[in-house]
C-alpha cells in the first residue's frame, strides 16, 4: 500500500484544516488507517483510527470533539478534518496503514505503510 497525504499548510488558531490520505495498491482488503502527528522535539503520537471494513473511528483525547476521520472507499481516500484547531495542534500529521484483518492501535510501530506526511502550522 502506497500513501499520500495532502491538505497541510498554515491556518490561524480557531481554524479548520481537512488533511487527505490517498491510497493505492492493495486498498480493497479491510484494514487500519490512522493518522498520526509528530512535533519536533516530540513522539509521534496517533491522532485518529478508522476501520475501513465498519469505519469504526477512535481519536486520542487532545482532538476528540474537534475531528473527524472519515473515508471515501470508492477513492481509496481517508480524510481527516480537523476544527477549532490550537497552536499545539502543530506538527507533521502522517497517514499510516497496519496490514489487513488487524485491529487498531495506537502504536506507530504497529503500522507497516507510512505516507511522506503534511504540515500543519497553527498560530
Amino acid at each position: 500500500v502506497q500513501l499520500v497525504e495532502s491538505g497541510g499548510g498554515s491556518v490561524q488558531a480557531g481554524g479548520s484544516m481537512r488533511l487527505s490520505c490517498a491510497a493505492s495498491g492493495n486498498t480493497g482488503s479491510s484494514r487500519c488507517l490512522g493518522w498520526f502527528r509528530q512535533a519536533p522535539g516530540k513522539e509521534r503520537e496517533g491522532v485518529a483510527t478508522i476501520y475501513t471494513g465498519g469505519s469504526q473511528t477512535a481519536y486520542t483525547d487532545s482532538v476528540k470533539g474537534r475531528s473527524t476521520v472519515s473515508q471515501d472507499k470508492e477513492k481509496a481516500m481517508v480524510y481527516l478534518q480537523m476544527n477549532s484547531l490550537k497552536p499545539d495542534d502543530t506538527a507533521m500529521y502522517y497517514c499510516a496503514a497496519r496490514k489487513p484483518g488487524v485491529y487498531c492501535t495506537w502504536a506507530s510501530k504497529d503500522y507497516d505503510y507510512w505516507g511522506q506526511g503534511t504540515q500543519v502550522t497553527v498560530s
